[in-house]
This record gives structure tokens, C-alpha cells and sequence, in this order.
């Protein structure tokens, strides 16, 4: 019943242009603005009632609406500026002083990856020194004397005790870069990003597939998107590759070669080779092709997952990762509901509504970006009216809404949701902002206006005007329509600058429309058990219960779809996991992995020592016990490096995670080669997690905080398992 819901709502996304003036309607709701003497303006809706007030930029169009919706955004703004911010888990929620902005109502503190986000949004045009100090706050140096010192921004508390499962902290470079013109600013900037480059390169870089490991960036609770298993276990989170947090990774090196060659630094060429090596490997390994799109994140092993996030793919096009082929291929497979696009896809039917079944506007921000890169205008018409009816319907800029109703609420049981809200959140208030400014008016980030608007929002915007203004304090953007529209993308046909002023003839022009998709299947199908092997003979017998699946061995698919298969007995190390096939061909997230063949545990003294009993390549890891902090939060991920010498071999150093845990499990693994009766040792340095930050000394929520850094746990046996003959790159 809920499928055929859901498609009756896709089926009914409506092509005609909205004639949102003084109102808009949506599901028997309404919304209305009136304008006041003083350019104030009174909003109702099912919410109540808001008084907005006017603001230091404003809109001049045809509607009242969208013109009050922007000053609304920037009273959103005004309140989540503040001199002090406070949270329950720092300094025992007594304030901090900091000019700041706060993440929302209910978040009344600096995070990074949200003042990031909301930063690179554009929220650098409304106060560049508030922008400055949030971003200067979430740096930090290193209290810690038995470690590398350097600046960093910082991996807020997160899944198993924060980075390195949780890699996305270089989203504060995608804010940071739009905000050089100061020189002392600049320099911080340019100490954290080579330092931060540096360490992450050290403990989170797999040289193997290219990729950087970690969590996906902002989808951060991990039942929502990853396998429900992974709710007590995070190191298949720790060890997996994620779209977004690689993507940014790419935008944090260019930024690199850039700063590097403008203070004539040598490393310039080489981060432009490790971005352009990057760019190279996620587009091997995250782009299925039977798909059309770029997946959201792949396991340790490149194990394909069918999953799919907005964020991800929109940062992929933004930044350039993607070619303009995939761009736009990607963005007419990736579907939508009446109210918006979800930030994942498929969704889950076992999970509330937050990540899942949501629609959050600052994605939606990104994912307008997206549209105008590839000149799309259905989809920029979309996503505007998108972020319009939410922010009017709520009487504010919300964290997110429900997929099919943009809701602020569903009562849907033990799935309702979302789970979490907040008004005034900051980085809807920034997408709301850039909307405006840059998804209408087309002001881009260098300053340049190149409006990309459908022709779908002209009866809204124009009505019978002949231009529409947007009044800025250092500059004012007016939009004159043409007098014919035959094509189906209004772009700048000629610019006038004249001191602050800037007036924008625009043209109609015809470009390939891509359809939105309306008609994709809502749900994955539920994530099967562990799959069951037995021996039989000299071939080993594998089976799915449940019924139609795909198997995969070590990452790769192994046979047909079915549900057993048989593969030769050997002593090598196989690790397989089974995927559940729905009847639309999605398939499901991965099992729980059973893994057979030989296996070594080296216990005792460290070094330990182990023969190696031939050659090829090996697979080690340990069994620990993390009880330093709950499995969803803290800082106390235990960073070790493990330095492995084999033979006369030179000394391999590798870095192992061990995130938090419920009781033993084992820990994130690394590969190393040795030859036949070759005696390897193999001994534990201490590494660097988030813990050794001087920042996290008002950390009074957890362990790791202000009683010191703490990077330990409970330490059992290596593991080691032969993998073969030496492998191939993937």
C-alpha cells in the first residue's frame, strides 16, 4: 500500500508553472504574506503566525511571497548570530563566548561541517567576520606532546568516537576558501590545510584504490543509511569509501595547488597530481554504470552498494568530479517526490523519517547548484519551488521535512518523524539565502552574474513587471525579462555595470531539457543475514536464505542471482556477503560478512613475531574492546600505526582503527606482502585521534575531553589470514 502511495504521489508532480504571489497552497494548506508600511511582513500559515521584519537585503518582485520568504531567511540569520554559544557536552553547558553563528534553535552551538556547509552556501555575503570566527573556532592545535603538533579543524564528536571513522572535517576548507582576502585568516588556513592534508594522507588515504576512507559526509546516523548491523560495529563504516567525503577531499587539494602556487611553494605540483589522481579514482570506483549514477558510498573491499545520496552527488558535479555527461545523467536518475528531492535513495522501510524519507533544504541547495551547472531547468524550477513551499508552510527554515508530505511532522508509529527538527537551522537558512542570491539572481561565488532561470517561474517572479531587483549592500542585481520567451532557459543576453548597479537583459534560449524521475521505486528491500558456508568435499557450498540474491566475494560479484553457490575449497582468505534482489532489480544493503579460510592469532608481547607460511599477500587486524564512549558519539576512536617488517624488507607502517565497540570485535585491517618462511614483526606506536586536540579540553561529555586526551583500548590477538598471490590494484 505504501509503494503504490508513493507512486501515486510521484505520478502527480506537477509541470505547471506556480502562481505563488501573495499565497501558495499544497495538500489543503495554506500560506499567506501581507506586506506592511514599513516593508515588514506578516506570514500565516498552518504554523500560526510570524511578523517578519525588514532586512538589510531585500527582493523586489511580482511576489510578495518570495520577496518576504527572503527577509524571513534573514531574520532566521539574525537570530542565529550570537556573541555566546552553549552545549550540553562542553564546558558542562555553560557559555562559551564567541561571535559565532549556531547551528539552529535547538543547536545552539558551532559545528563544523554545518557552519561549513552553510558558509559555502554563501552566508561569507551577510558577515564576513562572523563567518570568519565560526570557522576560526572549529580550529585547533595539538595538546598532546607525544604526537605530531599542527592545526586542524576539527572532526566534531561522532560514530565510534569521531575521525578517523568520520572523515568530512575538510568541508571546513570549502567554507574556508571564499574568505582569504584576509591575510592573517589566509595563513591559518593555509597552516591547517597542509597539515590536515598530511594527516589524513598518513591515516585515512588507501593507496590501493585512491580513495580516502570514512564515513559519508552530514549522513552520519549510520542505521539510516548504512546496514542496520552497523548500529553496534562501525568499522565497516570506518573502513568503507564515501562519495562525499572524498569528493571533498578532491576540492580541499585543489584549494591546496592554488594557495600552494600563489605563495610559490614547490607542493603545488603535487597536489595537483593527487587531486587529479583522486578525480581519476572516484570515478572508477563510485560511478555504476548499470545505473546511471555515482554511488553514495562502496565497501572497504570496493564492494558496490546500492545507495545514493543528493549531497554527494551534487558536491560530485559542483566540483567538477563528474563530466558533463554524467552530471546530467546522474541528475535525471536520481528521483523525486511532488515535494522535493530526497537527500538518499532508495529509502528504508524499517527506519523513521530523518535521513530517511526527508527532505533536507540545504541539500536541496546544493542540489539547485547542480541543476545550473548543467543548465537544467526543470530541476532548478524544482528545487526553488521546493525550498519556497517549506520555508512557507513551516514559518521557517526547518533542518528537514518528510519526503511525501514536506511535513514537519508524520505520525507514522515507530517511524515517525523526522526524529529530529529544528527551526532557523543554519544551513537551511544559508540554502534559502543562496537560493535567492545565486539560484534566481545568479550571483556566483567570484562575483561574476549568470542568472539561469526557467521560464516556469516567470508568471511568479515578473507577473507583469518587467524586471525583478535584488538589493544588496554592496551591490544591487536588477533581472530585465525579454520580450519574447521561446526558448526554455532565461540567461544573461547583455550586463551593464555601473558602480554598485548592475542591470542583467535576459534572453531565451533552448537547451536539452532532462525529465525529472517520478518513477522509481521507494524502498530497498530489507537486508538479509549473514550468508551460510559448508564444506563438502573439496568445494565449499554457499547459501542465501531468503530467496533471489547476489553474492559477492571480496567486493566482487560472484556467479549469477540466486540463492547457492559453490566455489572451489582453498586455504585463501574469502569474505562473502549476499544482497537482496527486489523485483524492480534494487538491490538490497550488504549482509553481515562470513568469512572462510586459514587465519593466524599472534597473541603476547609486543613485537610479536609470525612466520609467514608462503608468499603472497596477508591481511592483518586485531581484536580489541573499545569502552571509552558510546558506539554513536565521543572522541576516542583509537588510532594505532602498526610498523610490520618482513624479512629484510623495509619497515611497513599502517595505520588501525578501533572505534568504539559493543564488547570484542575486530578492528579495521591492512594488507602487507611477505615470502614463504619469511619471520615478520610486528610492533603498535601510538597514533593521533581527535582527543589530542587542545579544543577538546571543554569537552565534558565523554572521555577524551578535559580529563585529557585518551587513545586507547583493550588490546587482544593479531589476526592474520593469507589473501594469495600478490593482487592488482583494484
Amino acid at each position: 500500500m505504501m509503494l503504490l502511495a508513493a507512486a501515486l504521489l510521484a505520478s502527480s508532480v506537477a509541470a505547471a508553472p506556480p502562481s505563488w504571489r501573495e499565497e501558495l497552497h499544497w495538500r489543503g494548506q495554506t500560506a499567506r504574506i501581507e506586506t506592511g508600511s514599513d516593508d515588514s511582513y506578516s506570514l500565516r500559515g498552518p504554523f500560526g503566525e510570524r511578523h517578519i521584519p525588514n532586512s538589510a537585503s531585500s527582493v523586489h518582485s511580482a511576489s510578495p511571497l518570495f520577496d518576504g520568504l527572503f527577509a524571513m531567511a534573514q531574520d532566521d540569520l539574525r537570530q542565529d548570530s550570537v556573541t555566546a554559544i552553549h552545549d550540553g557536552a562542553y564546558d558542562h553547558d555553560q557559555p562559551i563566548p564567541c561571535h559565532c553563528f549556531v547551528a539552529g534553535a535547538k543547536w545552539p552551538y558551532v559545528w563544523t561541517r554545518d557552519v561549513s556547509y552553510s558558509i559555502d552556501l554563501g552566508l561569507w555575503r551577510y558577515d564576513r567576520e562572523r563567518a570568519v570566527n565560526s570557522l576560526e573556532f572549529k580550529l585547533s592545535g595539538v595538546r598532546a606532546k607525544d604526537v605530531p603538533q599542527g592545526l586542524y579543524p576539527m572532526q566534531d564528536t561522532g560514530s565510534g568516537g569521531s575521525w578517523p571513522v568520520s572523515t568530512d572535517r575538510v568541508v571546513w576548507f570549502l567554507a574556508a576558501r571564499h574568505l582569504l582576502g584576509d591575510k592573517a585568516f589566509a595563513d591559518k588556513v593555509w597552516q591547517a590545510l597542509t597539515d590536515t592534508l598530511a594527516q589524513d594522507r598518513e591515516y585515512t588515504f588507501d593507496a590501493r584504490f585512491g580513495l580516502y576512507r570514512g564515513e559519508t559526509s552530514f549522513l552520519d546516523w549510520r542505521e539510516q543509511t548504512y546496514p542496520e548491523w552497523t548500529k553496534d560495529n562501525v568499522v565497516f563504516i570506518a573502513q568503507s569509501f564515501a562519495l562525499s567525503t572524498n569528493v571533498l577531499h578532491y576540492e580541499a587539494l585543489r584549494l591546496a595547488a592554488q594557495m600552494a602556487a600563489q605563495r610559490h611553494d614547490p607542493r603545488a605540483a603535487t597536489y595537483r597530481t593527487q587531486a587529479a589522481s583522486l578525480k581519476a579514482a572516484i570515478n572508477a570506483h563510485f560511478w555504476r554504470a548499470d545505473r546511471g549514477m555515482y554511488m553514495s558510498y562502496i565497501g572497504g573491499d570496493g564492494m558496490p552498494i546500492e545507495a545514493y545520496d543528493l549531497l554527494g552527488l551534487s558536491l560530485a558535479i559542483t566540483s567538477g568530479v563528474a563530466d558533463d555527461a554524467r552530471a546530467r545523467e546522474s541528475l535525471s536518475h536520481y528521483p523525486v517526490w511532488p515535494a522535493g528531492s530526497p537527500v538518499i535513495w532508495p529509502e528504508r522501510a524499517d527506519q523513521p523519517i530523518y535521513h530517511n524519507r526527508a527532505i533536507w533544504p540545504f541539500v536541496s541547495a546544493y542540489a539547485l547548484r547542480a541543476a545550473r551547472k548543467v543548465n537544467d531547468p526543470v530541476l532548478i524550477a524544482f528545487e526553488i519551488e521546493s525550498l519556497m513551499r517549506g520555508a512557507a508552510l513551516a514559518g521557517s527554515n526547518m533542518e528537514n521535512y518528510a519526503l511525501l508530505t514536506q511535513a514537519t511532522h508524520v505520525d507514522d508509529g515507530k517511524l515517525s518523524g523526522p526524529v529530529v527538527d529544528s527551526p532557523r537551522q543554519l544551513w537551511s537558512v544559508a540554502g534559502y539565502l543562496d537560493m535567492v542570491t545565486e539560484g534566481v539572481f545568479g550571483l556566483t561565488a567570484d562575483g561574476t552574474v549568470e542568472p539561469k532561470l526557467p521560464p516556469s517561474l516567470v508568471p511568479m517572479l515578473f507577473g507583469t513587471r518587467d524586471a525583478i531587483t535584488l538589493h544588496m549592500p554592496e551591490r544591487t542585481i536588477t533581472l530585465k525579462r525579454p520580450h519574447r520567451i521561446d526558448g526554455n532557459l532565461l540567461v544573461a543576453d547583455t550586463v551593464t555595470h555601473a558602480g554598485k548597479e548592475i542591470v542583467v537583459v535576459l534572453k531565451a534560449v533552448k537547451v536539452p531539457s532532462l525529465p525529472l524521475r517520478t518513477n522509481a521505486p521507494m524502498y530497498a528491500p530489507p537486508t538479509p543475514s549473514a550468508p551460510e558456508v559448508k564444506r563438502a568435499g573439496d568445494t565449499r557450498r554457499v547459501r542465501a536464505s531468503g530467496g533471489h540474491a547476489v553474492l559477492y566475494v571480496d567486493g566482487k560479484r560472484f556467479g549469477g542471482t540466486g540463492d547457492t553457490w559453490t566455489m572451489p575449497a582453498s586455504p585463501t582468505r574469502r569474505c562473502m556477503r549476499i544482497t537482496r534482489l527486489g523485483s524492480d532489480g534494487i538491490e538490497s544493503l550488504p549482509s553481515l560478512a562470513t568469512c572462510i579460510g586459514d587465519e593466524s592469532r599472534v597473541a603476547g608481547a609486543w613485537p610479536r613475531a609470525w612466520t609467514a607460511p608462503g608468499s603472497g599477500e596477508f591481511r592483518v587486524a586485531i581484536d580489541y574492546d573499545n569502552d571509552h564512549g558510546p558506539i554513536n558519539t565521543g572522541i576516542t576512536a583509537a588510532v594505532k600505526r602498526l610498523a610490520i617488517r618482513c624479512g629484510d624488507a623495509a619497515v611497513k607502517t599502517v595505520p588501525i582503527v578501533l572505534p568504539h565497540s559493543v564488547g570484542e570485535q575486530l578492528s579495521t585491517s591492512a594488507i602487507f606482502e611477505a615470502k614463504a618462511g619469511a619471520r615478520c614483526t610486528f610492533a603498535l606506536e601510538q597514533g593521533f585521534n581527535m582527543s589530542d586536540l587542545a579544543h577538546f579540553e571543554h569537552y565534558t561529555g565523554g572521555e577524551g575531553g578535559s580529563g585529557g586526551p585518551l587513545n586507547e583500548a583493550n588490546i587482544g590477538a593479531l589476526r592474520i589470514a593469507p589473501l594469495g598471490p600478490t593482487a592488482s590494484r583494484p
